[in-house]
């Protein structure tokens, strides 16, 4: 009987990076997304907040499409008709909630040859925050192995797979690292270090989607009369004027409309590109989430 292909645990923005795809040999062989650190990833394991859910499909064959957020980044999850378990399970979930998800990576190119990632689900668990919180963990050493094995290689004159084994990792890595290596040329190491760092802020006590914003925090009006300069603001303080924002405009707990957000947010000297990058922002962060096309709302 053949193996079953291990579940990876990777980062969404590790997981989103990716821009090589390999088929293994023969007709029935497994085909791999390979990322910029070398986890050859035919399968995953995923912990994090469903942000958003939608149906492509009819009520009688439903098809759904669902963002789930680690905080360094968000997983596009899909589920149909050949993948019922996961189908039903998404049909019963309101988010935001916690979500466990197992499944296949699955990848697309578009005409323009932009490379996309996803994952087609095979199952879909409620769970809580301490179940989050292992997986976050777990993943952070998988992620610190994984950059251990890429800078080993990055120094070698000719990475193989026979000399990153010899220096005790499994065989399984030293092949995606051999390949990240050649195909990603000179990976920024340095930026999932930064990955690593984002998750390790989640499991702080004092993590900053657990806090309640500061209650001196000056109205959008009172910010607005004191005219105070948007270019002056930090990237976290307009972060947190966003998402009091969307809390005050959020009357009827639908979420806030888009448009009203754009308008309160120039008021205030926040530009709509610049929103649409904070809203990303917190998107990624797990702490907003669309309910509907064209509102946002606080989780």
């Amino acid at each position: 009987m053949k193996a079953r292909e291990p579940a990876w645990r990777v980062f969404a923005s590790e997981f989103n990076a990716s821009t090589l795809k390999i088929k293994g040999e023969g007709e029935k062989a497994p085909s791999y997304v390979v990322t910029p650190l070398g986890a050859m990833v035919n399968r995953l394991f995923i912990v994090g907040i469903l942000t958003d859910i939608q149906n492509l499909g009819t009520e009688q064959e439903p098809y759904w499409r669902a963002t789930v957020s680690d905080g360094t980044d968000r997983f596009y999850i899909y589920a149909g008709k050949y993948a019922t378990e996961a189908s039903s399970a998404l049909a019963k979930i309101e988010p935001p909630s916690f979500v466990a998800v197992i499944g296949k990576s699955r990848t697309y190119s578009s005409d323009e040859g932009k490379f996309y990632v996803s994952v087609r689900a095979e199952k879909v668990l409620s769970v809580d925050e301490g179940i989050k919180d292992n997986w976050l963990l777990e993943t952070i050493r998988a992620t610190l192995r994984r950059i251990d094995a890429m800078e080993e290689a990055l120094q070698m004159e000719t990475p193989s797979v026979q000399s990153l084994v010899n220096l005790g990792f499994p065989a399984s890595l030293a092949d995606g690292v051999v390949r990240a290596v050649e195909h990603y040329q000179n990976p920024d190491v340095n930026r999932f270090r930064g990955t690593v760092l984002e998750a390790l802020e989640q499991l702080l006590p004092d993590r900053a989607f657990d806090l309640p914003l500061p209650q001196d925090l000056p109205s959008p009006e009172e910010i607005y009369d004191s005219d105070i300069d948007g270019e002056d603001i930090d990237d976290g303080e307009k972060e947190e004027i966003v998402l009091k924002l969307i809390e005050k405009l959020d009357v009827n707990k639908k979420g806030a409309p888009l448009s009203e957000l754009i308008k309160e947010s120039a008021k205030l000297g926040i530009e709509e590109d610049e929103l649409e990058e904070i809203n990303n922002s917190l998107l990624d962060k797990g702490l907003i989430y669309e309910p509907t096309i064209g509102r946002m709302k606080r989780i």
